[in-house]
């Protein structure tokens, strides 16, 4: 049973190293899920709660600078409440066309918000190249802090 539950483990940090960078996944969140687990299977002795508060704060840190990179990438530019739901909204239907989807999404959804509240196409497309910056910067960050995580996970593991 404990090797399901192991496998189970390592299922959720995949999937959630993929939601580093799928905008529908919640990618850290998922990757702590799997290391919670993880420990719990070995009943906290090699992963105390002291790591645990770690990871937990870690994942909460990814939380906020996926949420500020994407804002500030928009606001930066001076785009509009629709610009930041648009490359929101444009990042989740990105996903339906694979990588491209996800790296043009963004800039296609603010672009639009914006050309929809009224702005001129040079400040609407300030916005799209705004939101994309943001969601780069959010993703590399993430994809940064995932792997801090799995690294005080298992440095904990192994000592």
């Amino acid at each position: 049973m404990d090797i399901a539950l192991y496998v189970l483990a390592a299922l959720l940090v995949l999937i959630g190293l993929a939601g580093t960078i799928l905008p529908a996944l919640p990618g850290l969140p998922v990757v702590f899920a799997g290391l919670l687990l993880a420990a719990w299977v070995d009943d906290f002795v090699r992963i105390g709660w002291f790591t645990l508060l770690i990871l937990g704060l870690l994942t909460a840190l990814a939380l906020v600078v996926d949420f500020v990179a994407t804002l500030l990438g928009t606001k930066k530019v001076g785009a509009s409440k629709l610009a930041v739901a648009g490359a929101a909204v444009g990042t989740l239907l990105g996903l339906f066309f694979g990588f491209i989807g996800l790296l043009v999404g963004p800039f296609v959804g603010a672009l639009a918000g914006e050309l929809i509240a009224g702005k001129q196409l040079q400040q609407a497309a300030k916005a799209g190249v705004g939101a994309w910056l943001g969601f780069l910067i959010g993703s590399v960050a993430k994809i940064g802090l995932a792997f801090t995580m799995l690294g005080v996970f298992a440095l904990s593991w192994w000592i």
